[in-house]
């Protein structure tokens, strides 16, 4: 029985590994196939191709990728442009799930001190003033604010900041800064911030977030 399958379509070439195969077999396939592709491709006087590498529910080991990509890097016509499995490492589900889950957090967060989170989050602590609260995803606001609220960080500019801010010092979203006691928006609890389509922190009314960010709510369930 074949340890590995060749498969053609339009975007491409797949070469699929048995999951249940030895991976000393599905080398020694691998050896013998593009070694006959080789062959071909030189008679046909081909393009170079690159192939997708399937792996099933087996999960390749690191050297195990560097052994199939030294084996393909002996052909300058062949390249691997991806690696997929159906299957992903139990520590990356996890980090997945945290980004996509809402939780609650009660710190209380002092002059100096950054709290950094994971994720959507639901404060009702206090943040004092000089203090920070960051994290990842949005943060909807039942606590106390007088220090900085950053979310989205580093980069994820479709957070949102929902709540009572305006004793904030400041708040962020990705790279977007604001000063509260500089603005001149009305900020009650019903406020969310967000970043607009011109890449400006912007304001609106807590209802109109689900507007603004349907994916929030496909992703949590609604708030």
């Amino acid at each position: 029985m074949k340890s590995i399958v060749l498969k053609g379509h339009n975007d491409g070439y797949e070469i699929s590994l048995k999951d249940s195969a030895a991976f000393t077999d599905i080398l020694q396939e691998l050896k013998q196939l593009f070694a006959e592709l080789s062959v071909k491709q030189t008679f046909n006087q081909q393009k170079a191709v690159s192939f997708e590498i399937t792996t099933g529910k087996r999960l390749l080991q690191p050297e195990q990728r560097k052994k199939i990509e030294t084996l393909v890097s002996a052909y300058p016509q062949f390249s691997i442009y991806k690696f997929s499995a159906e299957v992903i490492l139990t520590t990356q589900a996890q980090g997945m799930l945290l980004k996509r889950s809402l939780h609650l957090e009660d710190s209380i967060i002092r002059n100096g001190q950054v709290k950094e989170l994971t994720g959507d989050i639901l404060f009702i602590g206090a943040v004092h003033q000089g203090g920070m609260l960051r994290t990842t995803g949005s943060i909807f606001l039942l606590g106390n604010c007088e220090g900085i609220l950053q979310a989205g960080y580093p980069n994820n500019s479709a957070a949102v900041i929902v709540g009572d801010f305006h004793q904030a010092q400041q708040i962020r979203i990705s790279d977007a800064v604001a000063i509260i006691a500089q603005e001149k928006q009305q900020i009650t609890a019903e406020t969310a911030a967000y970043v607009n389509d011109l890449h400006v922190l912007d304001y609106t009314q807590r209802e109109q977030v689900k507007q603004i960010r349907p994916k929030l709510f496909a992703r949590m369930g609604g708030l």
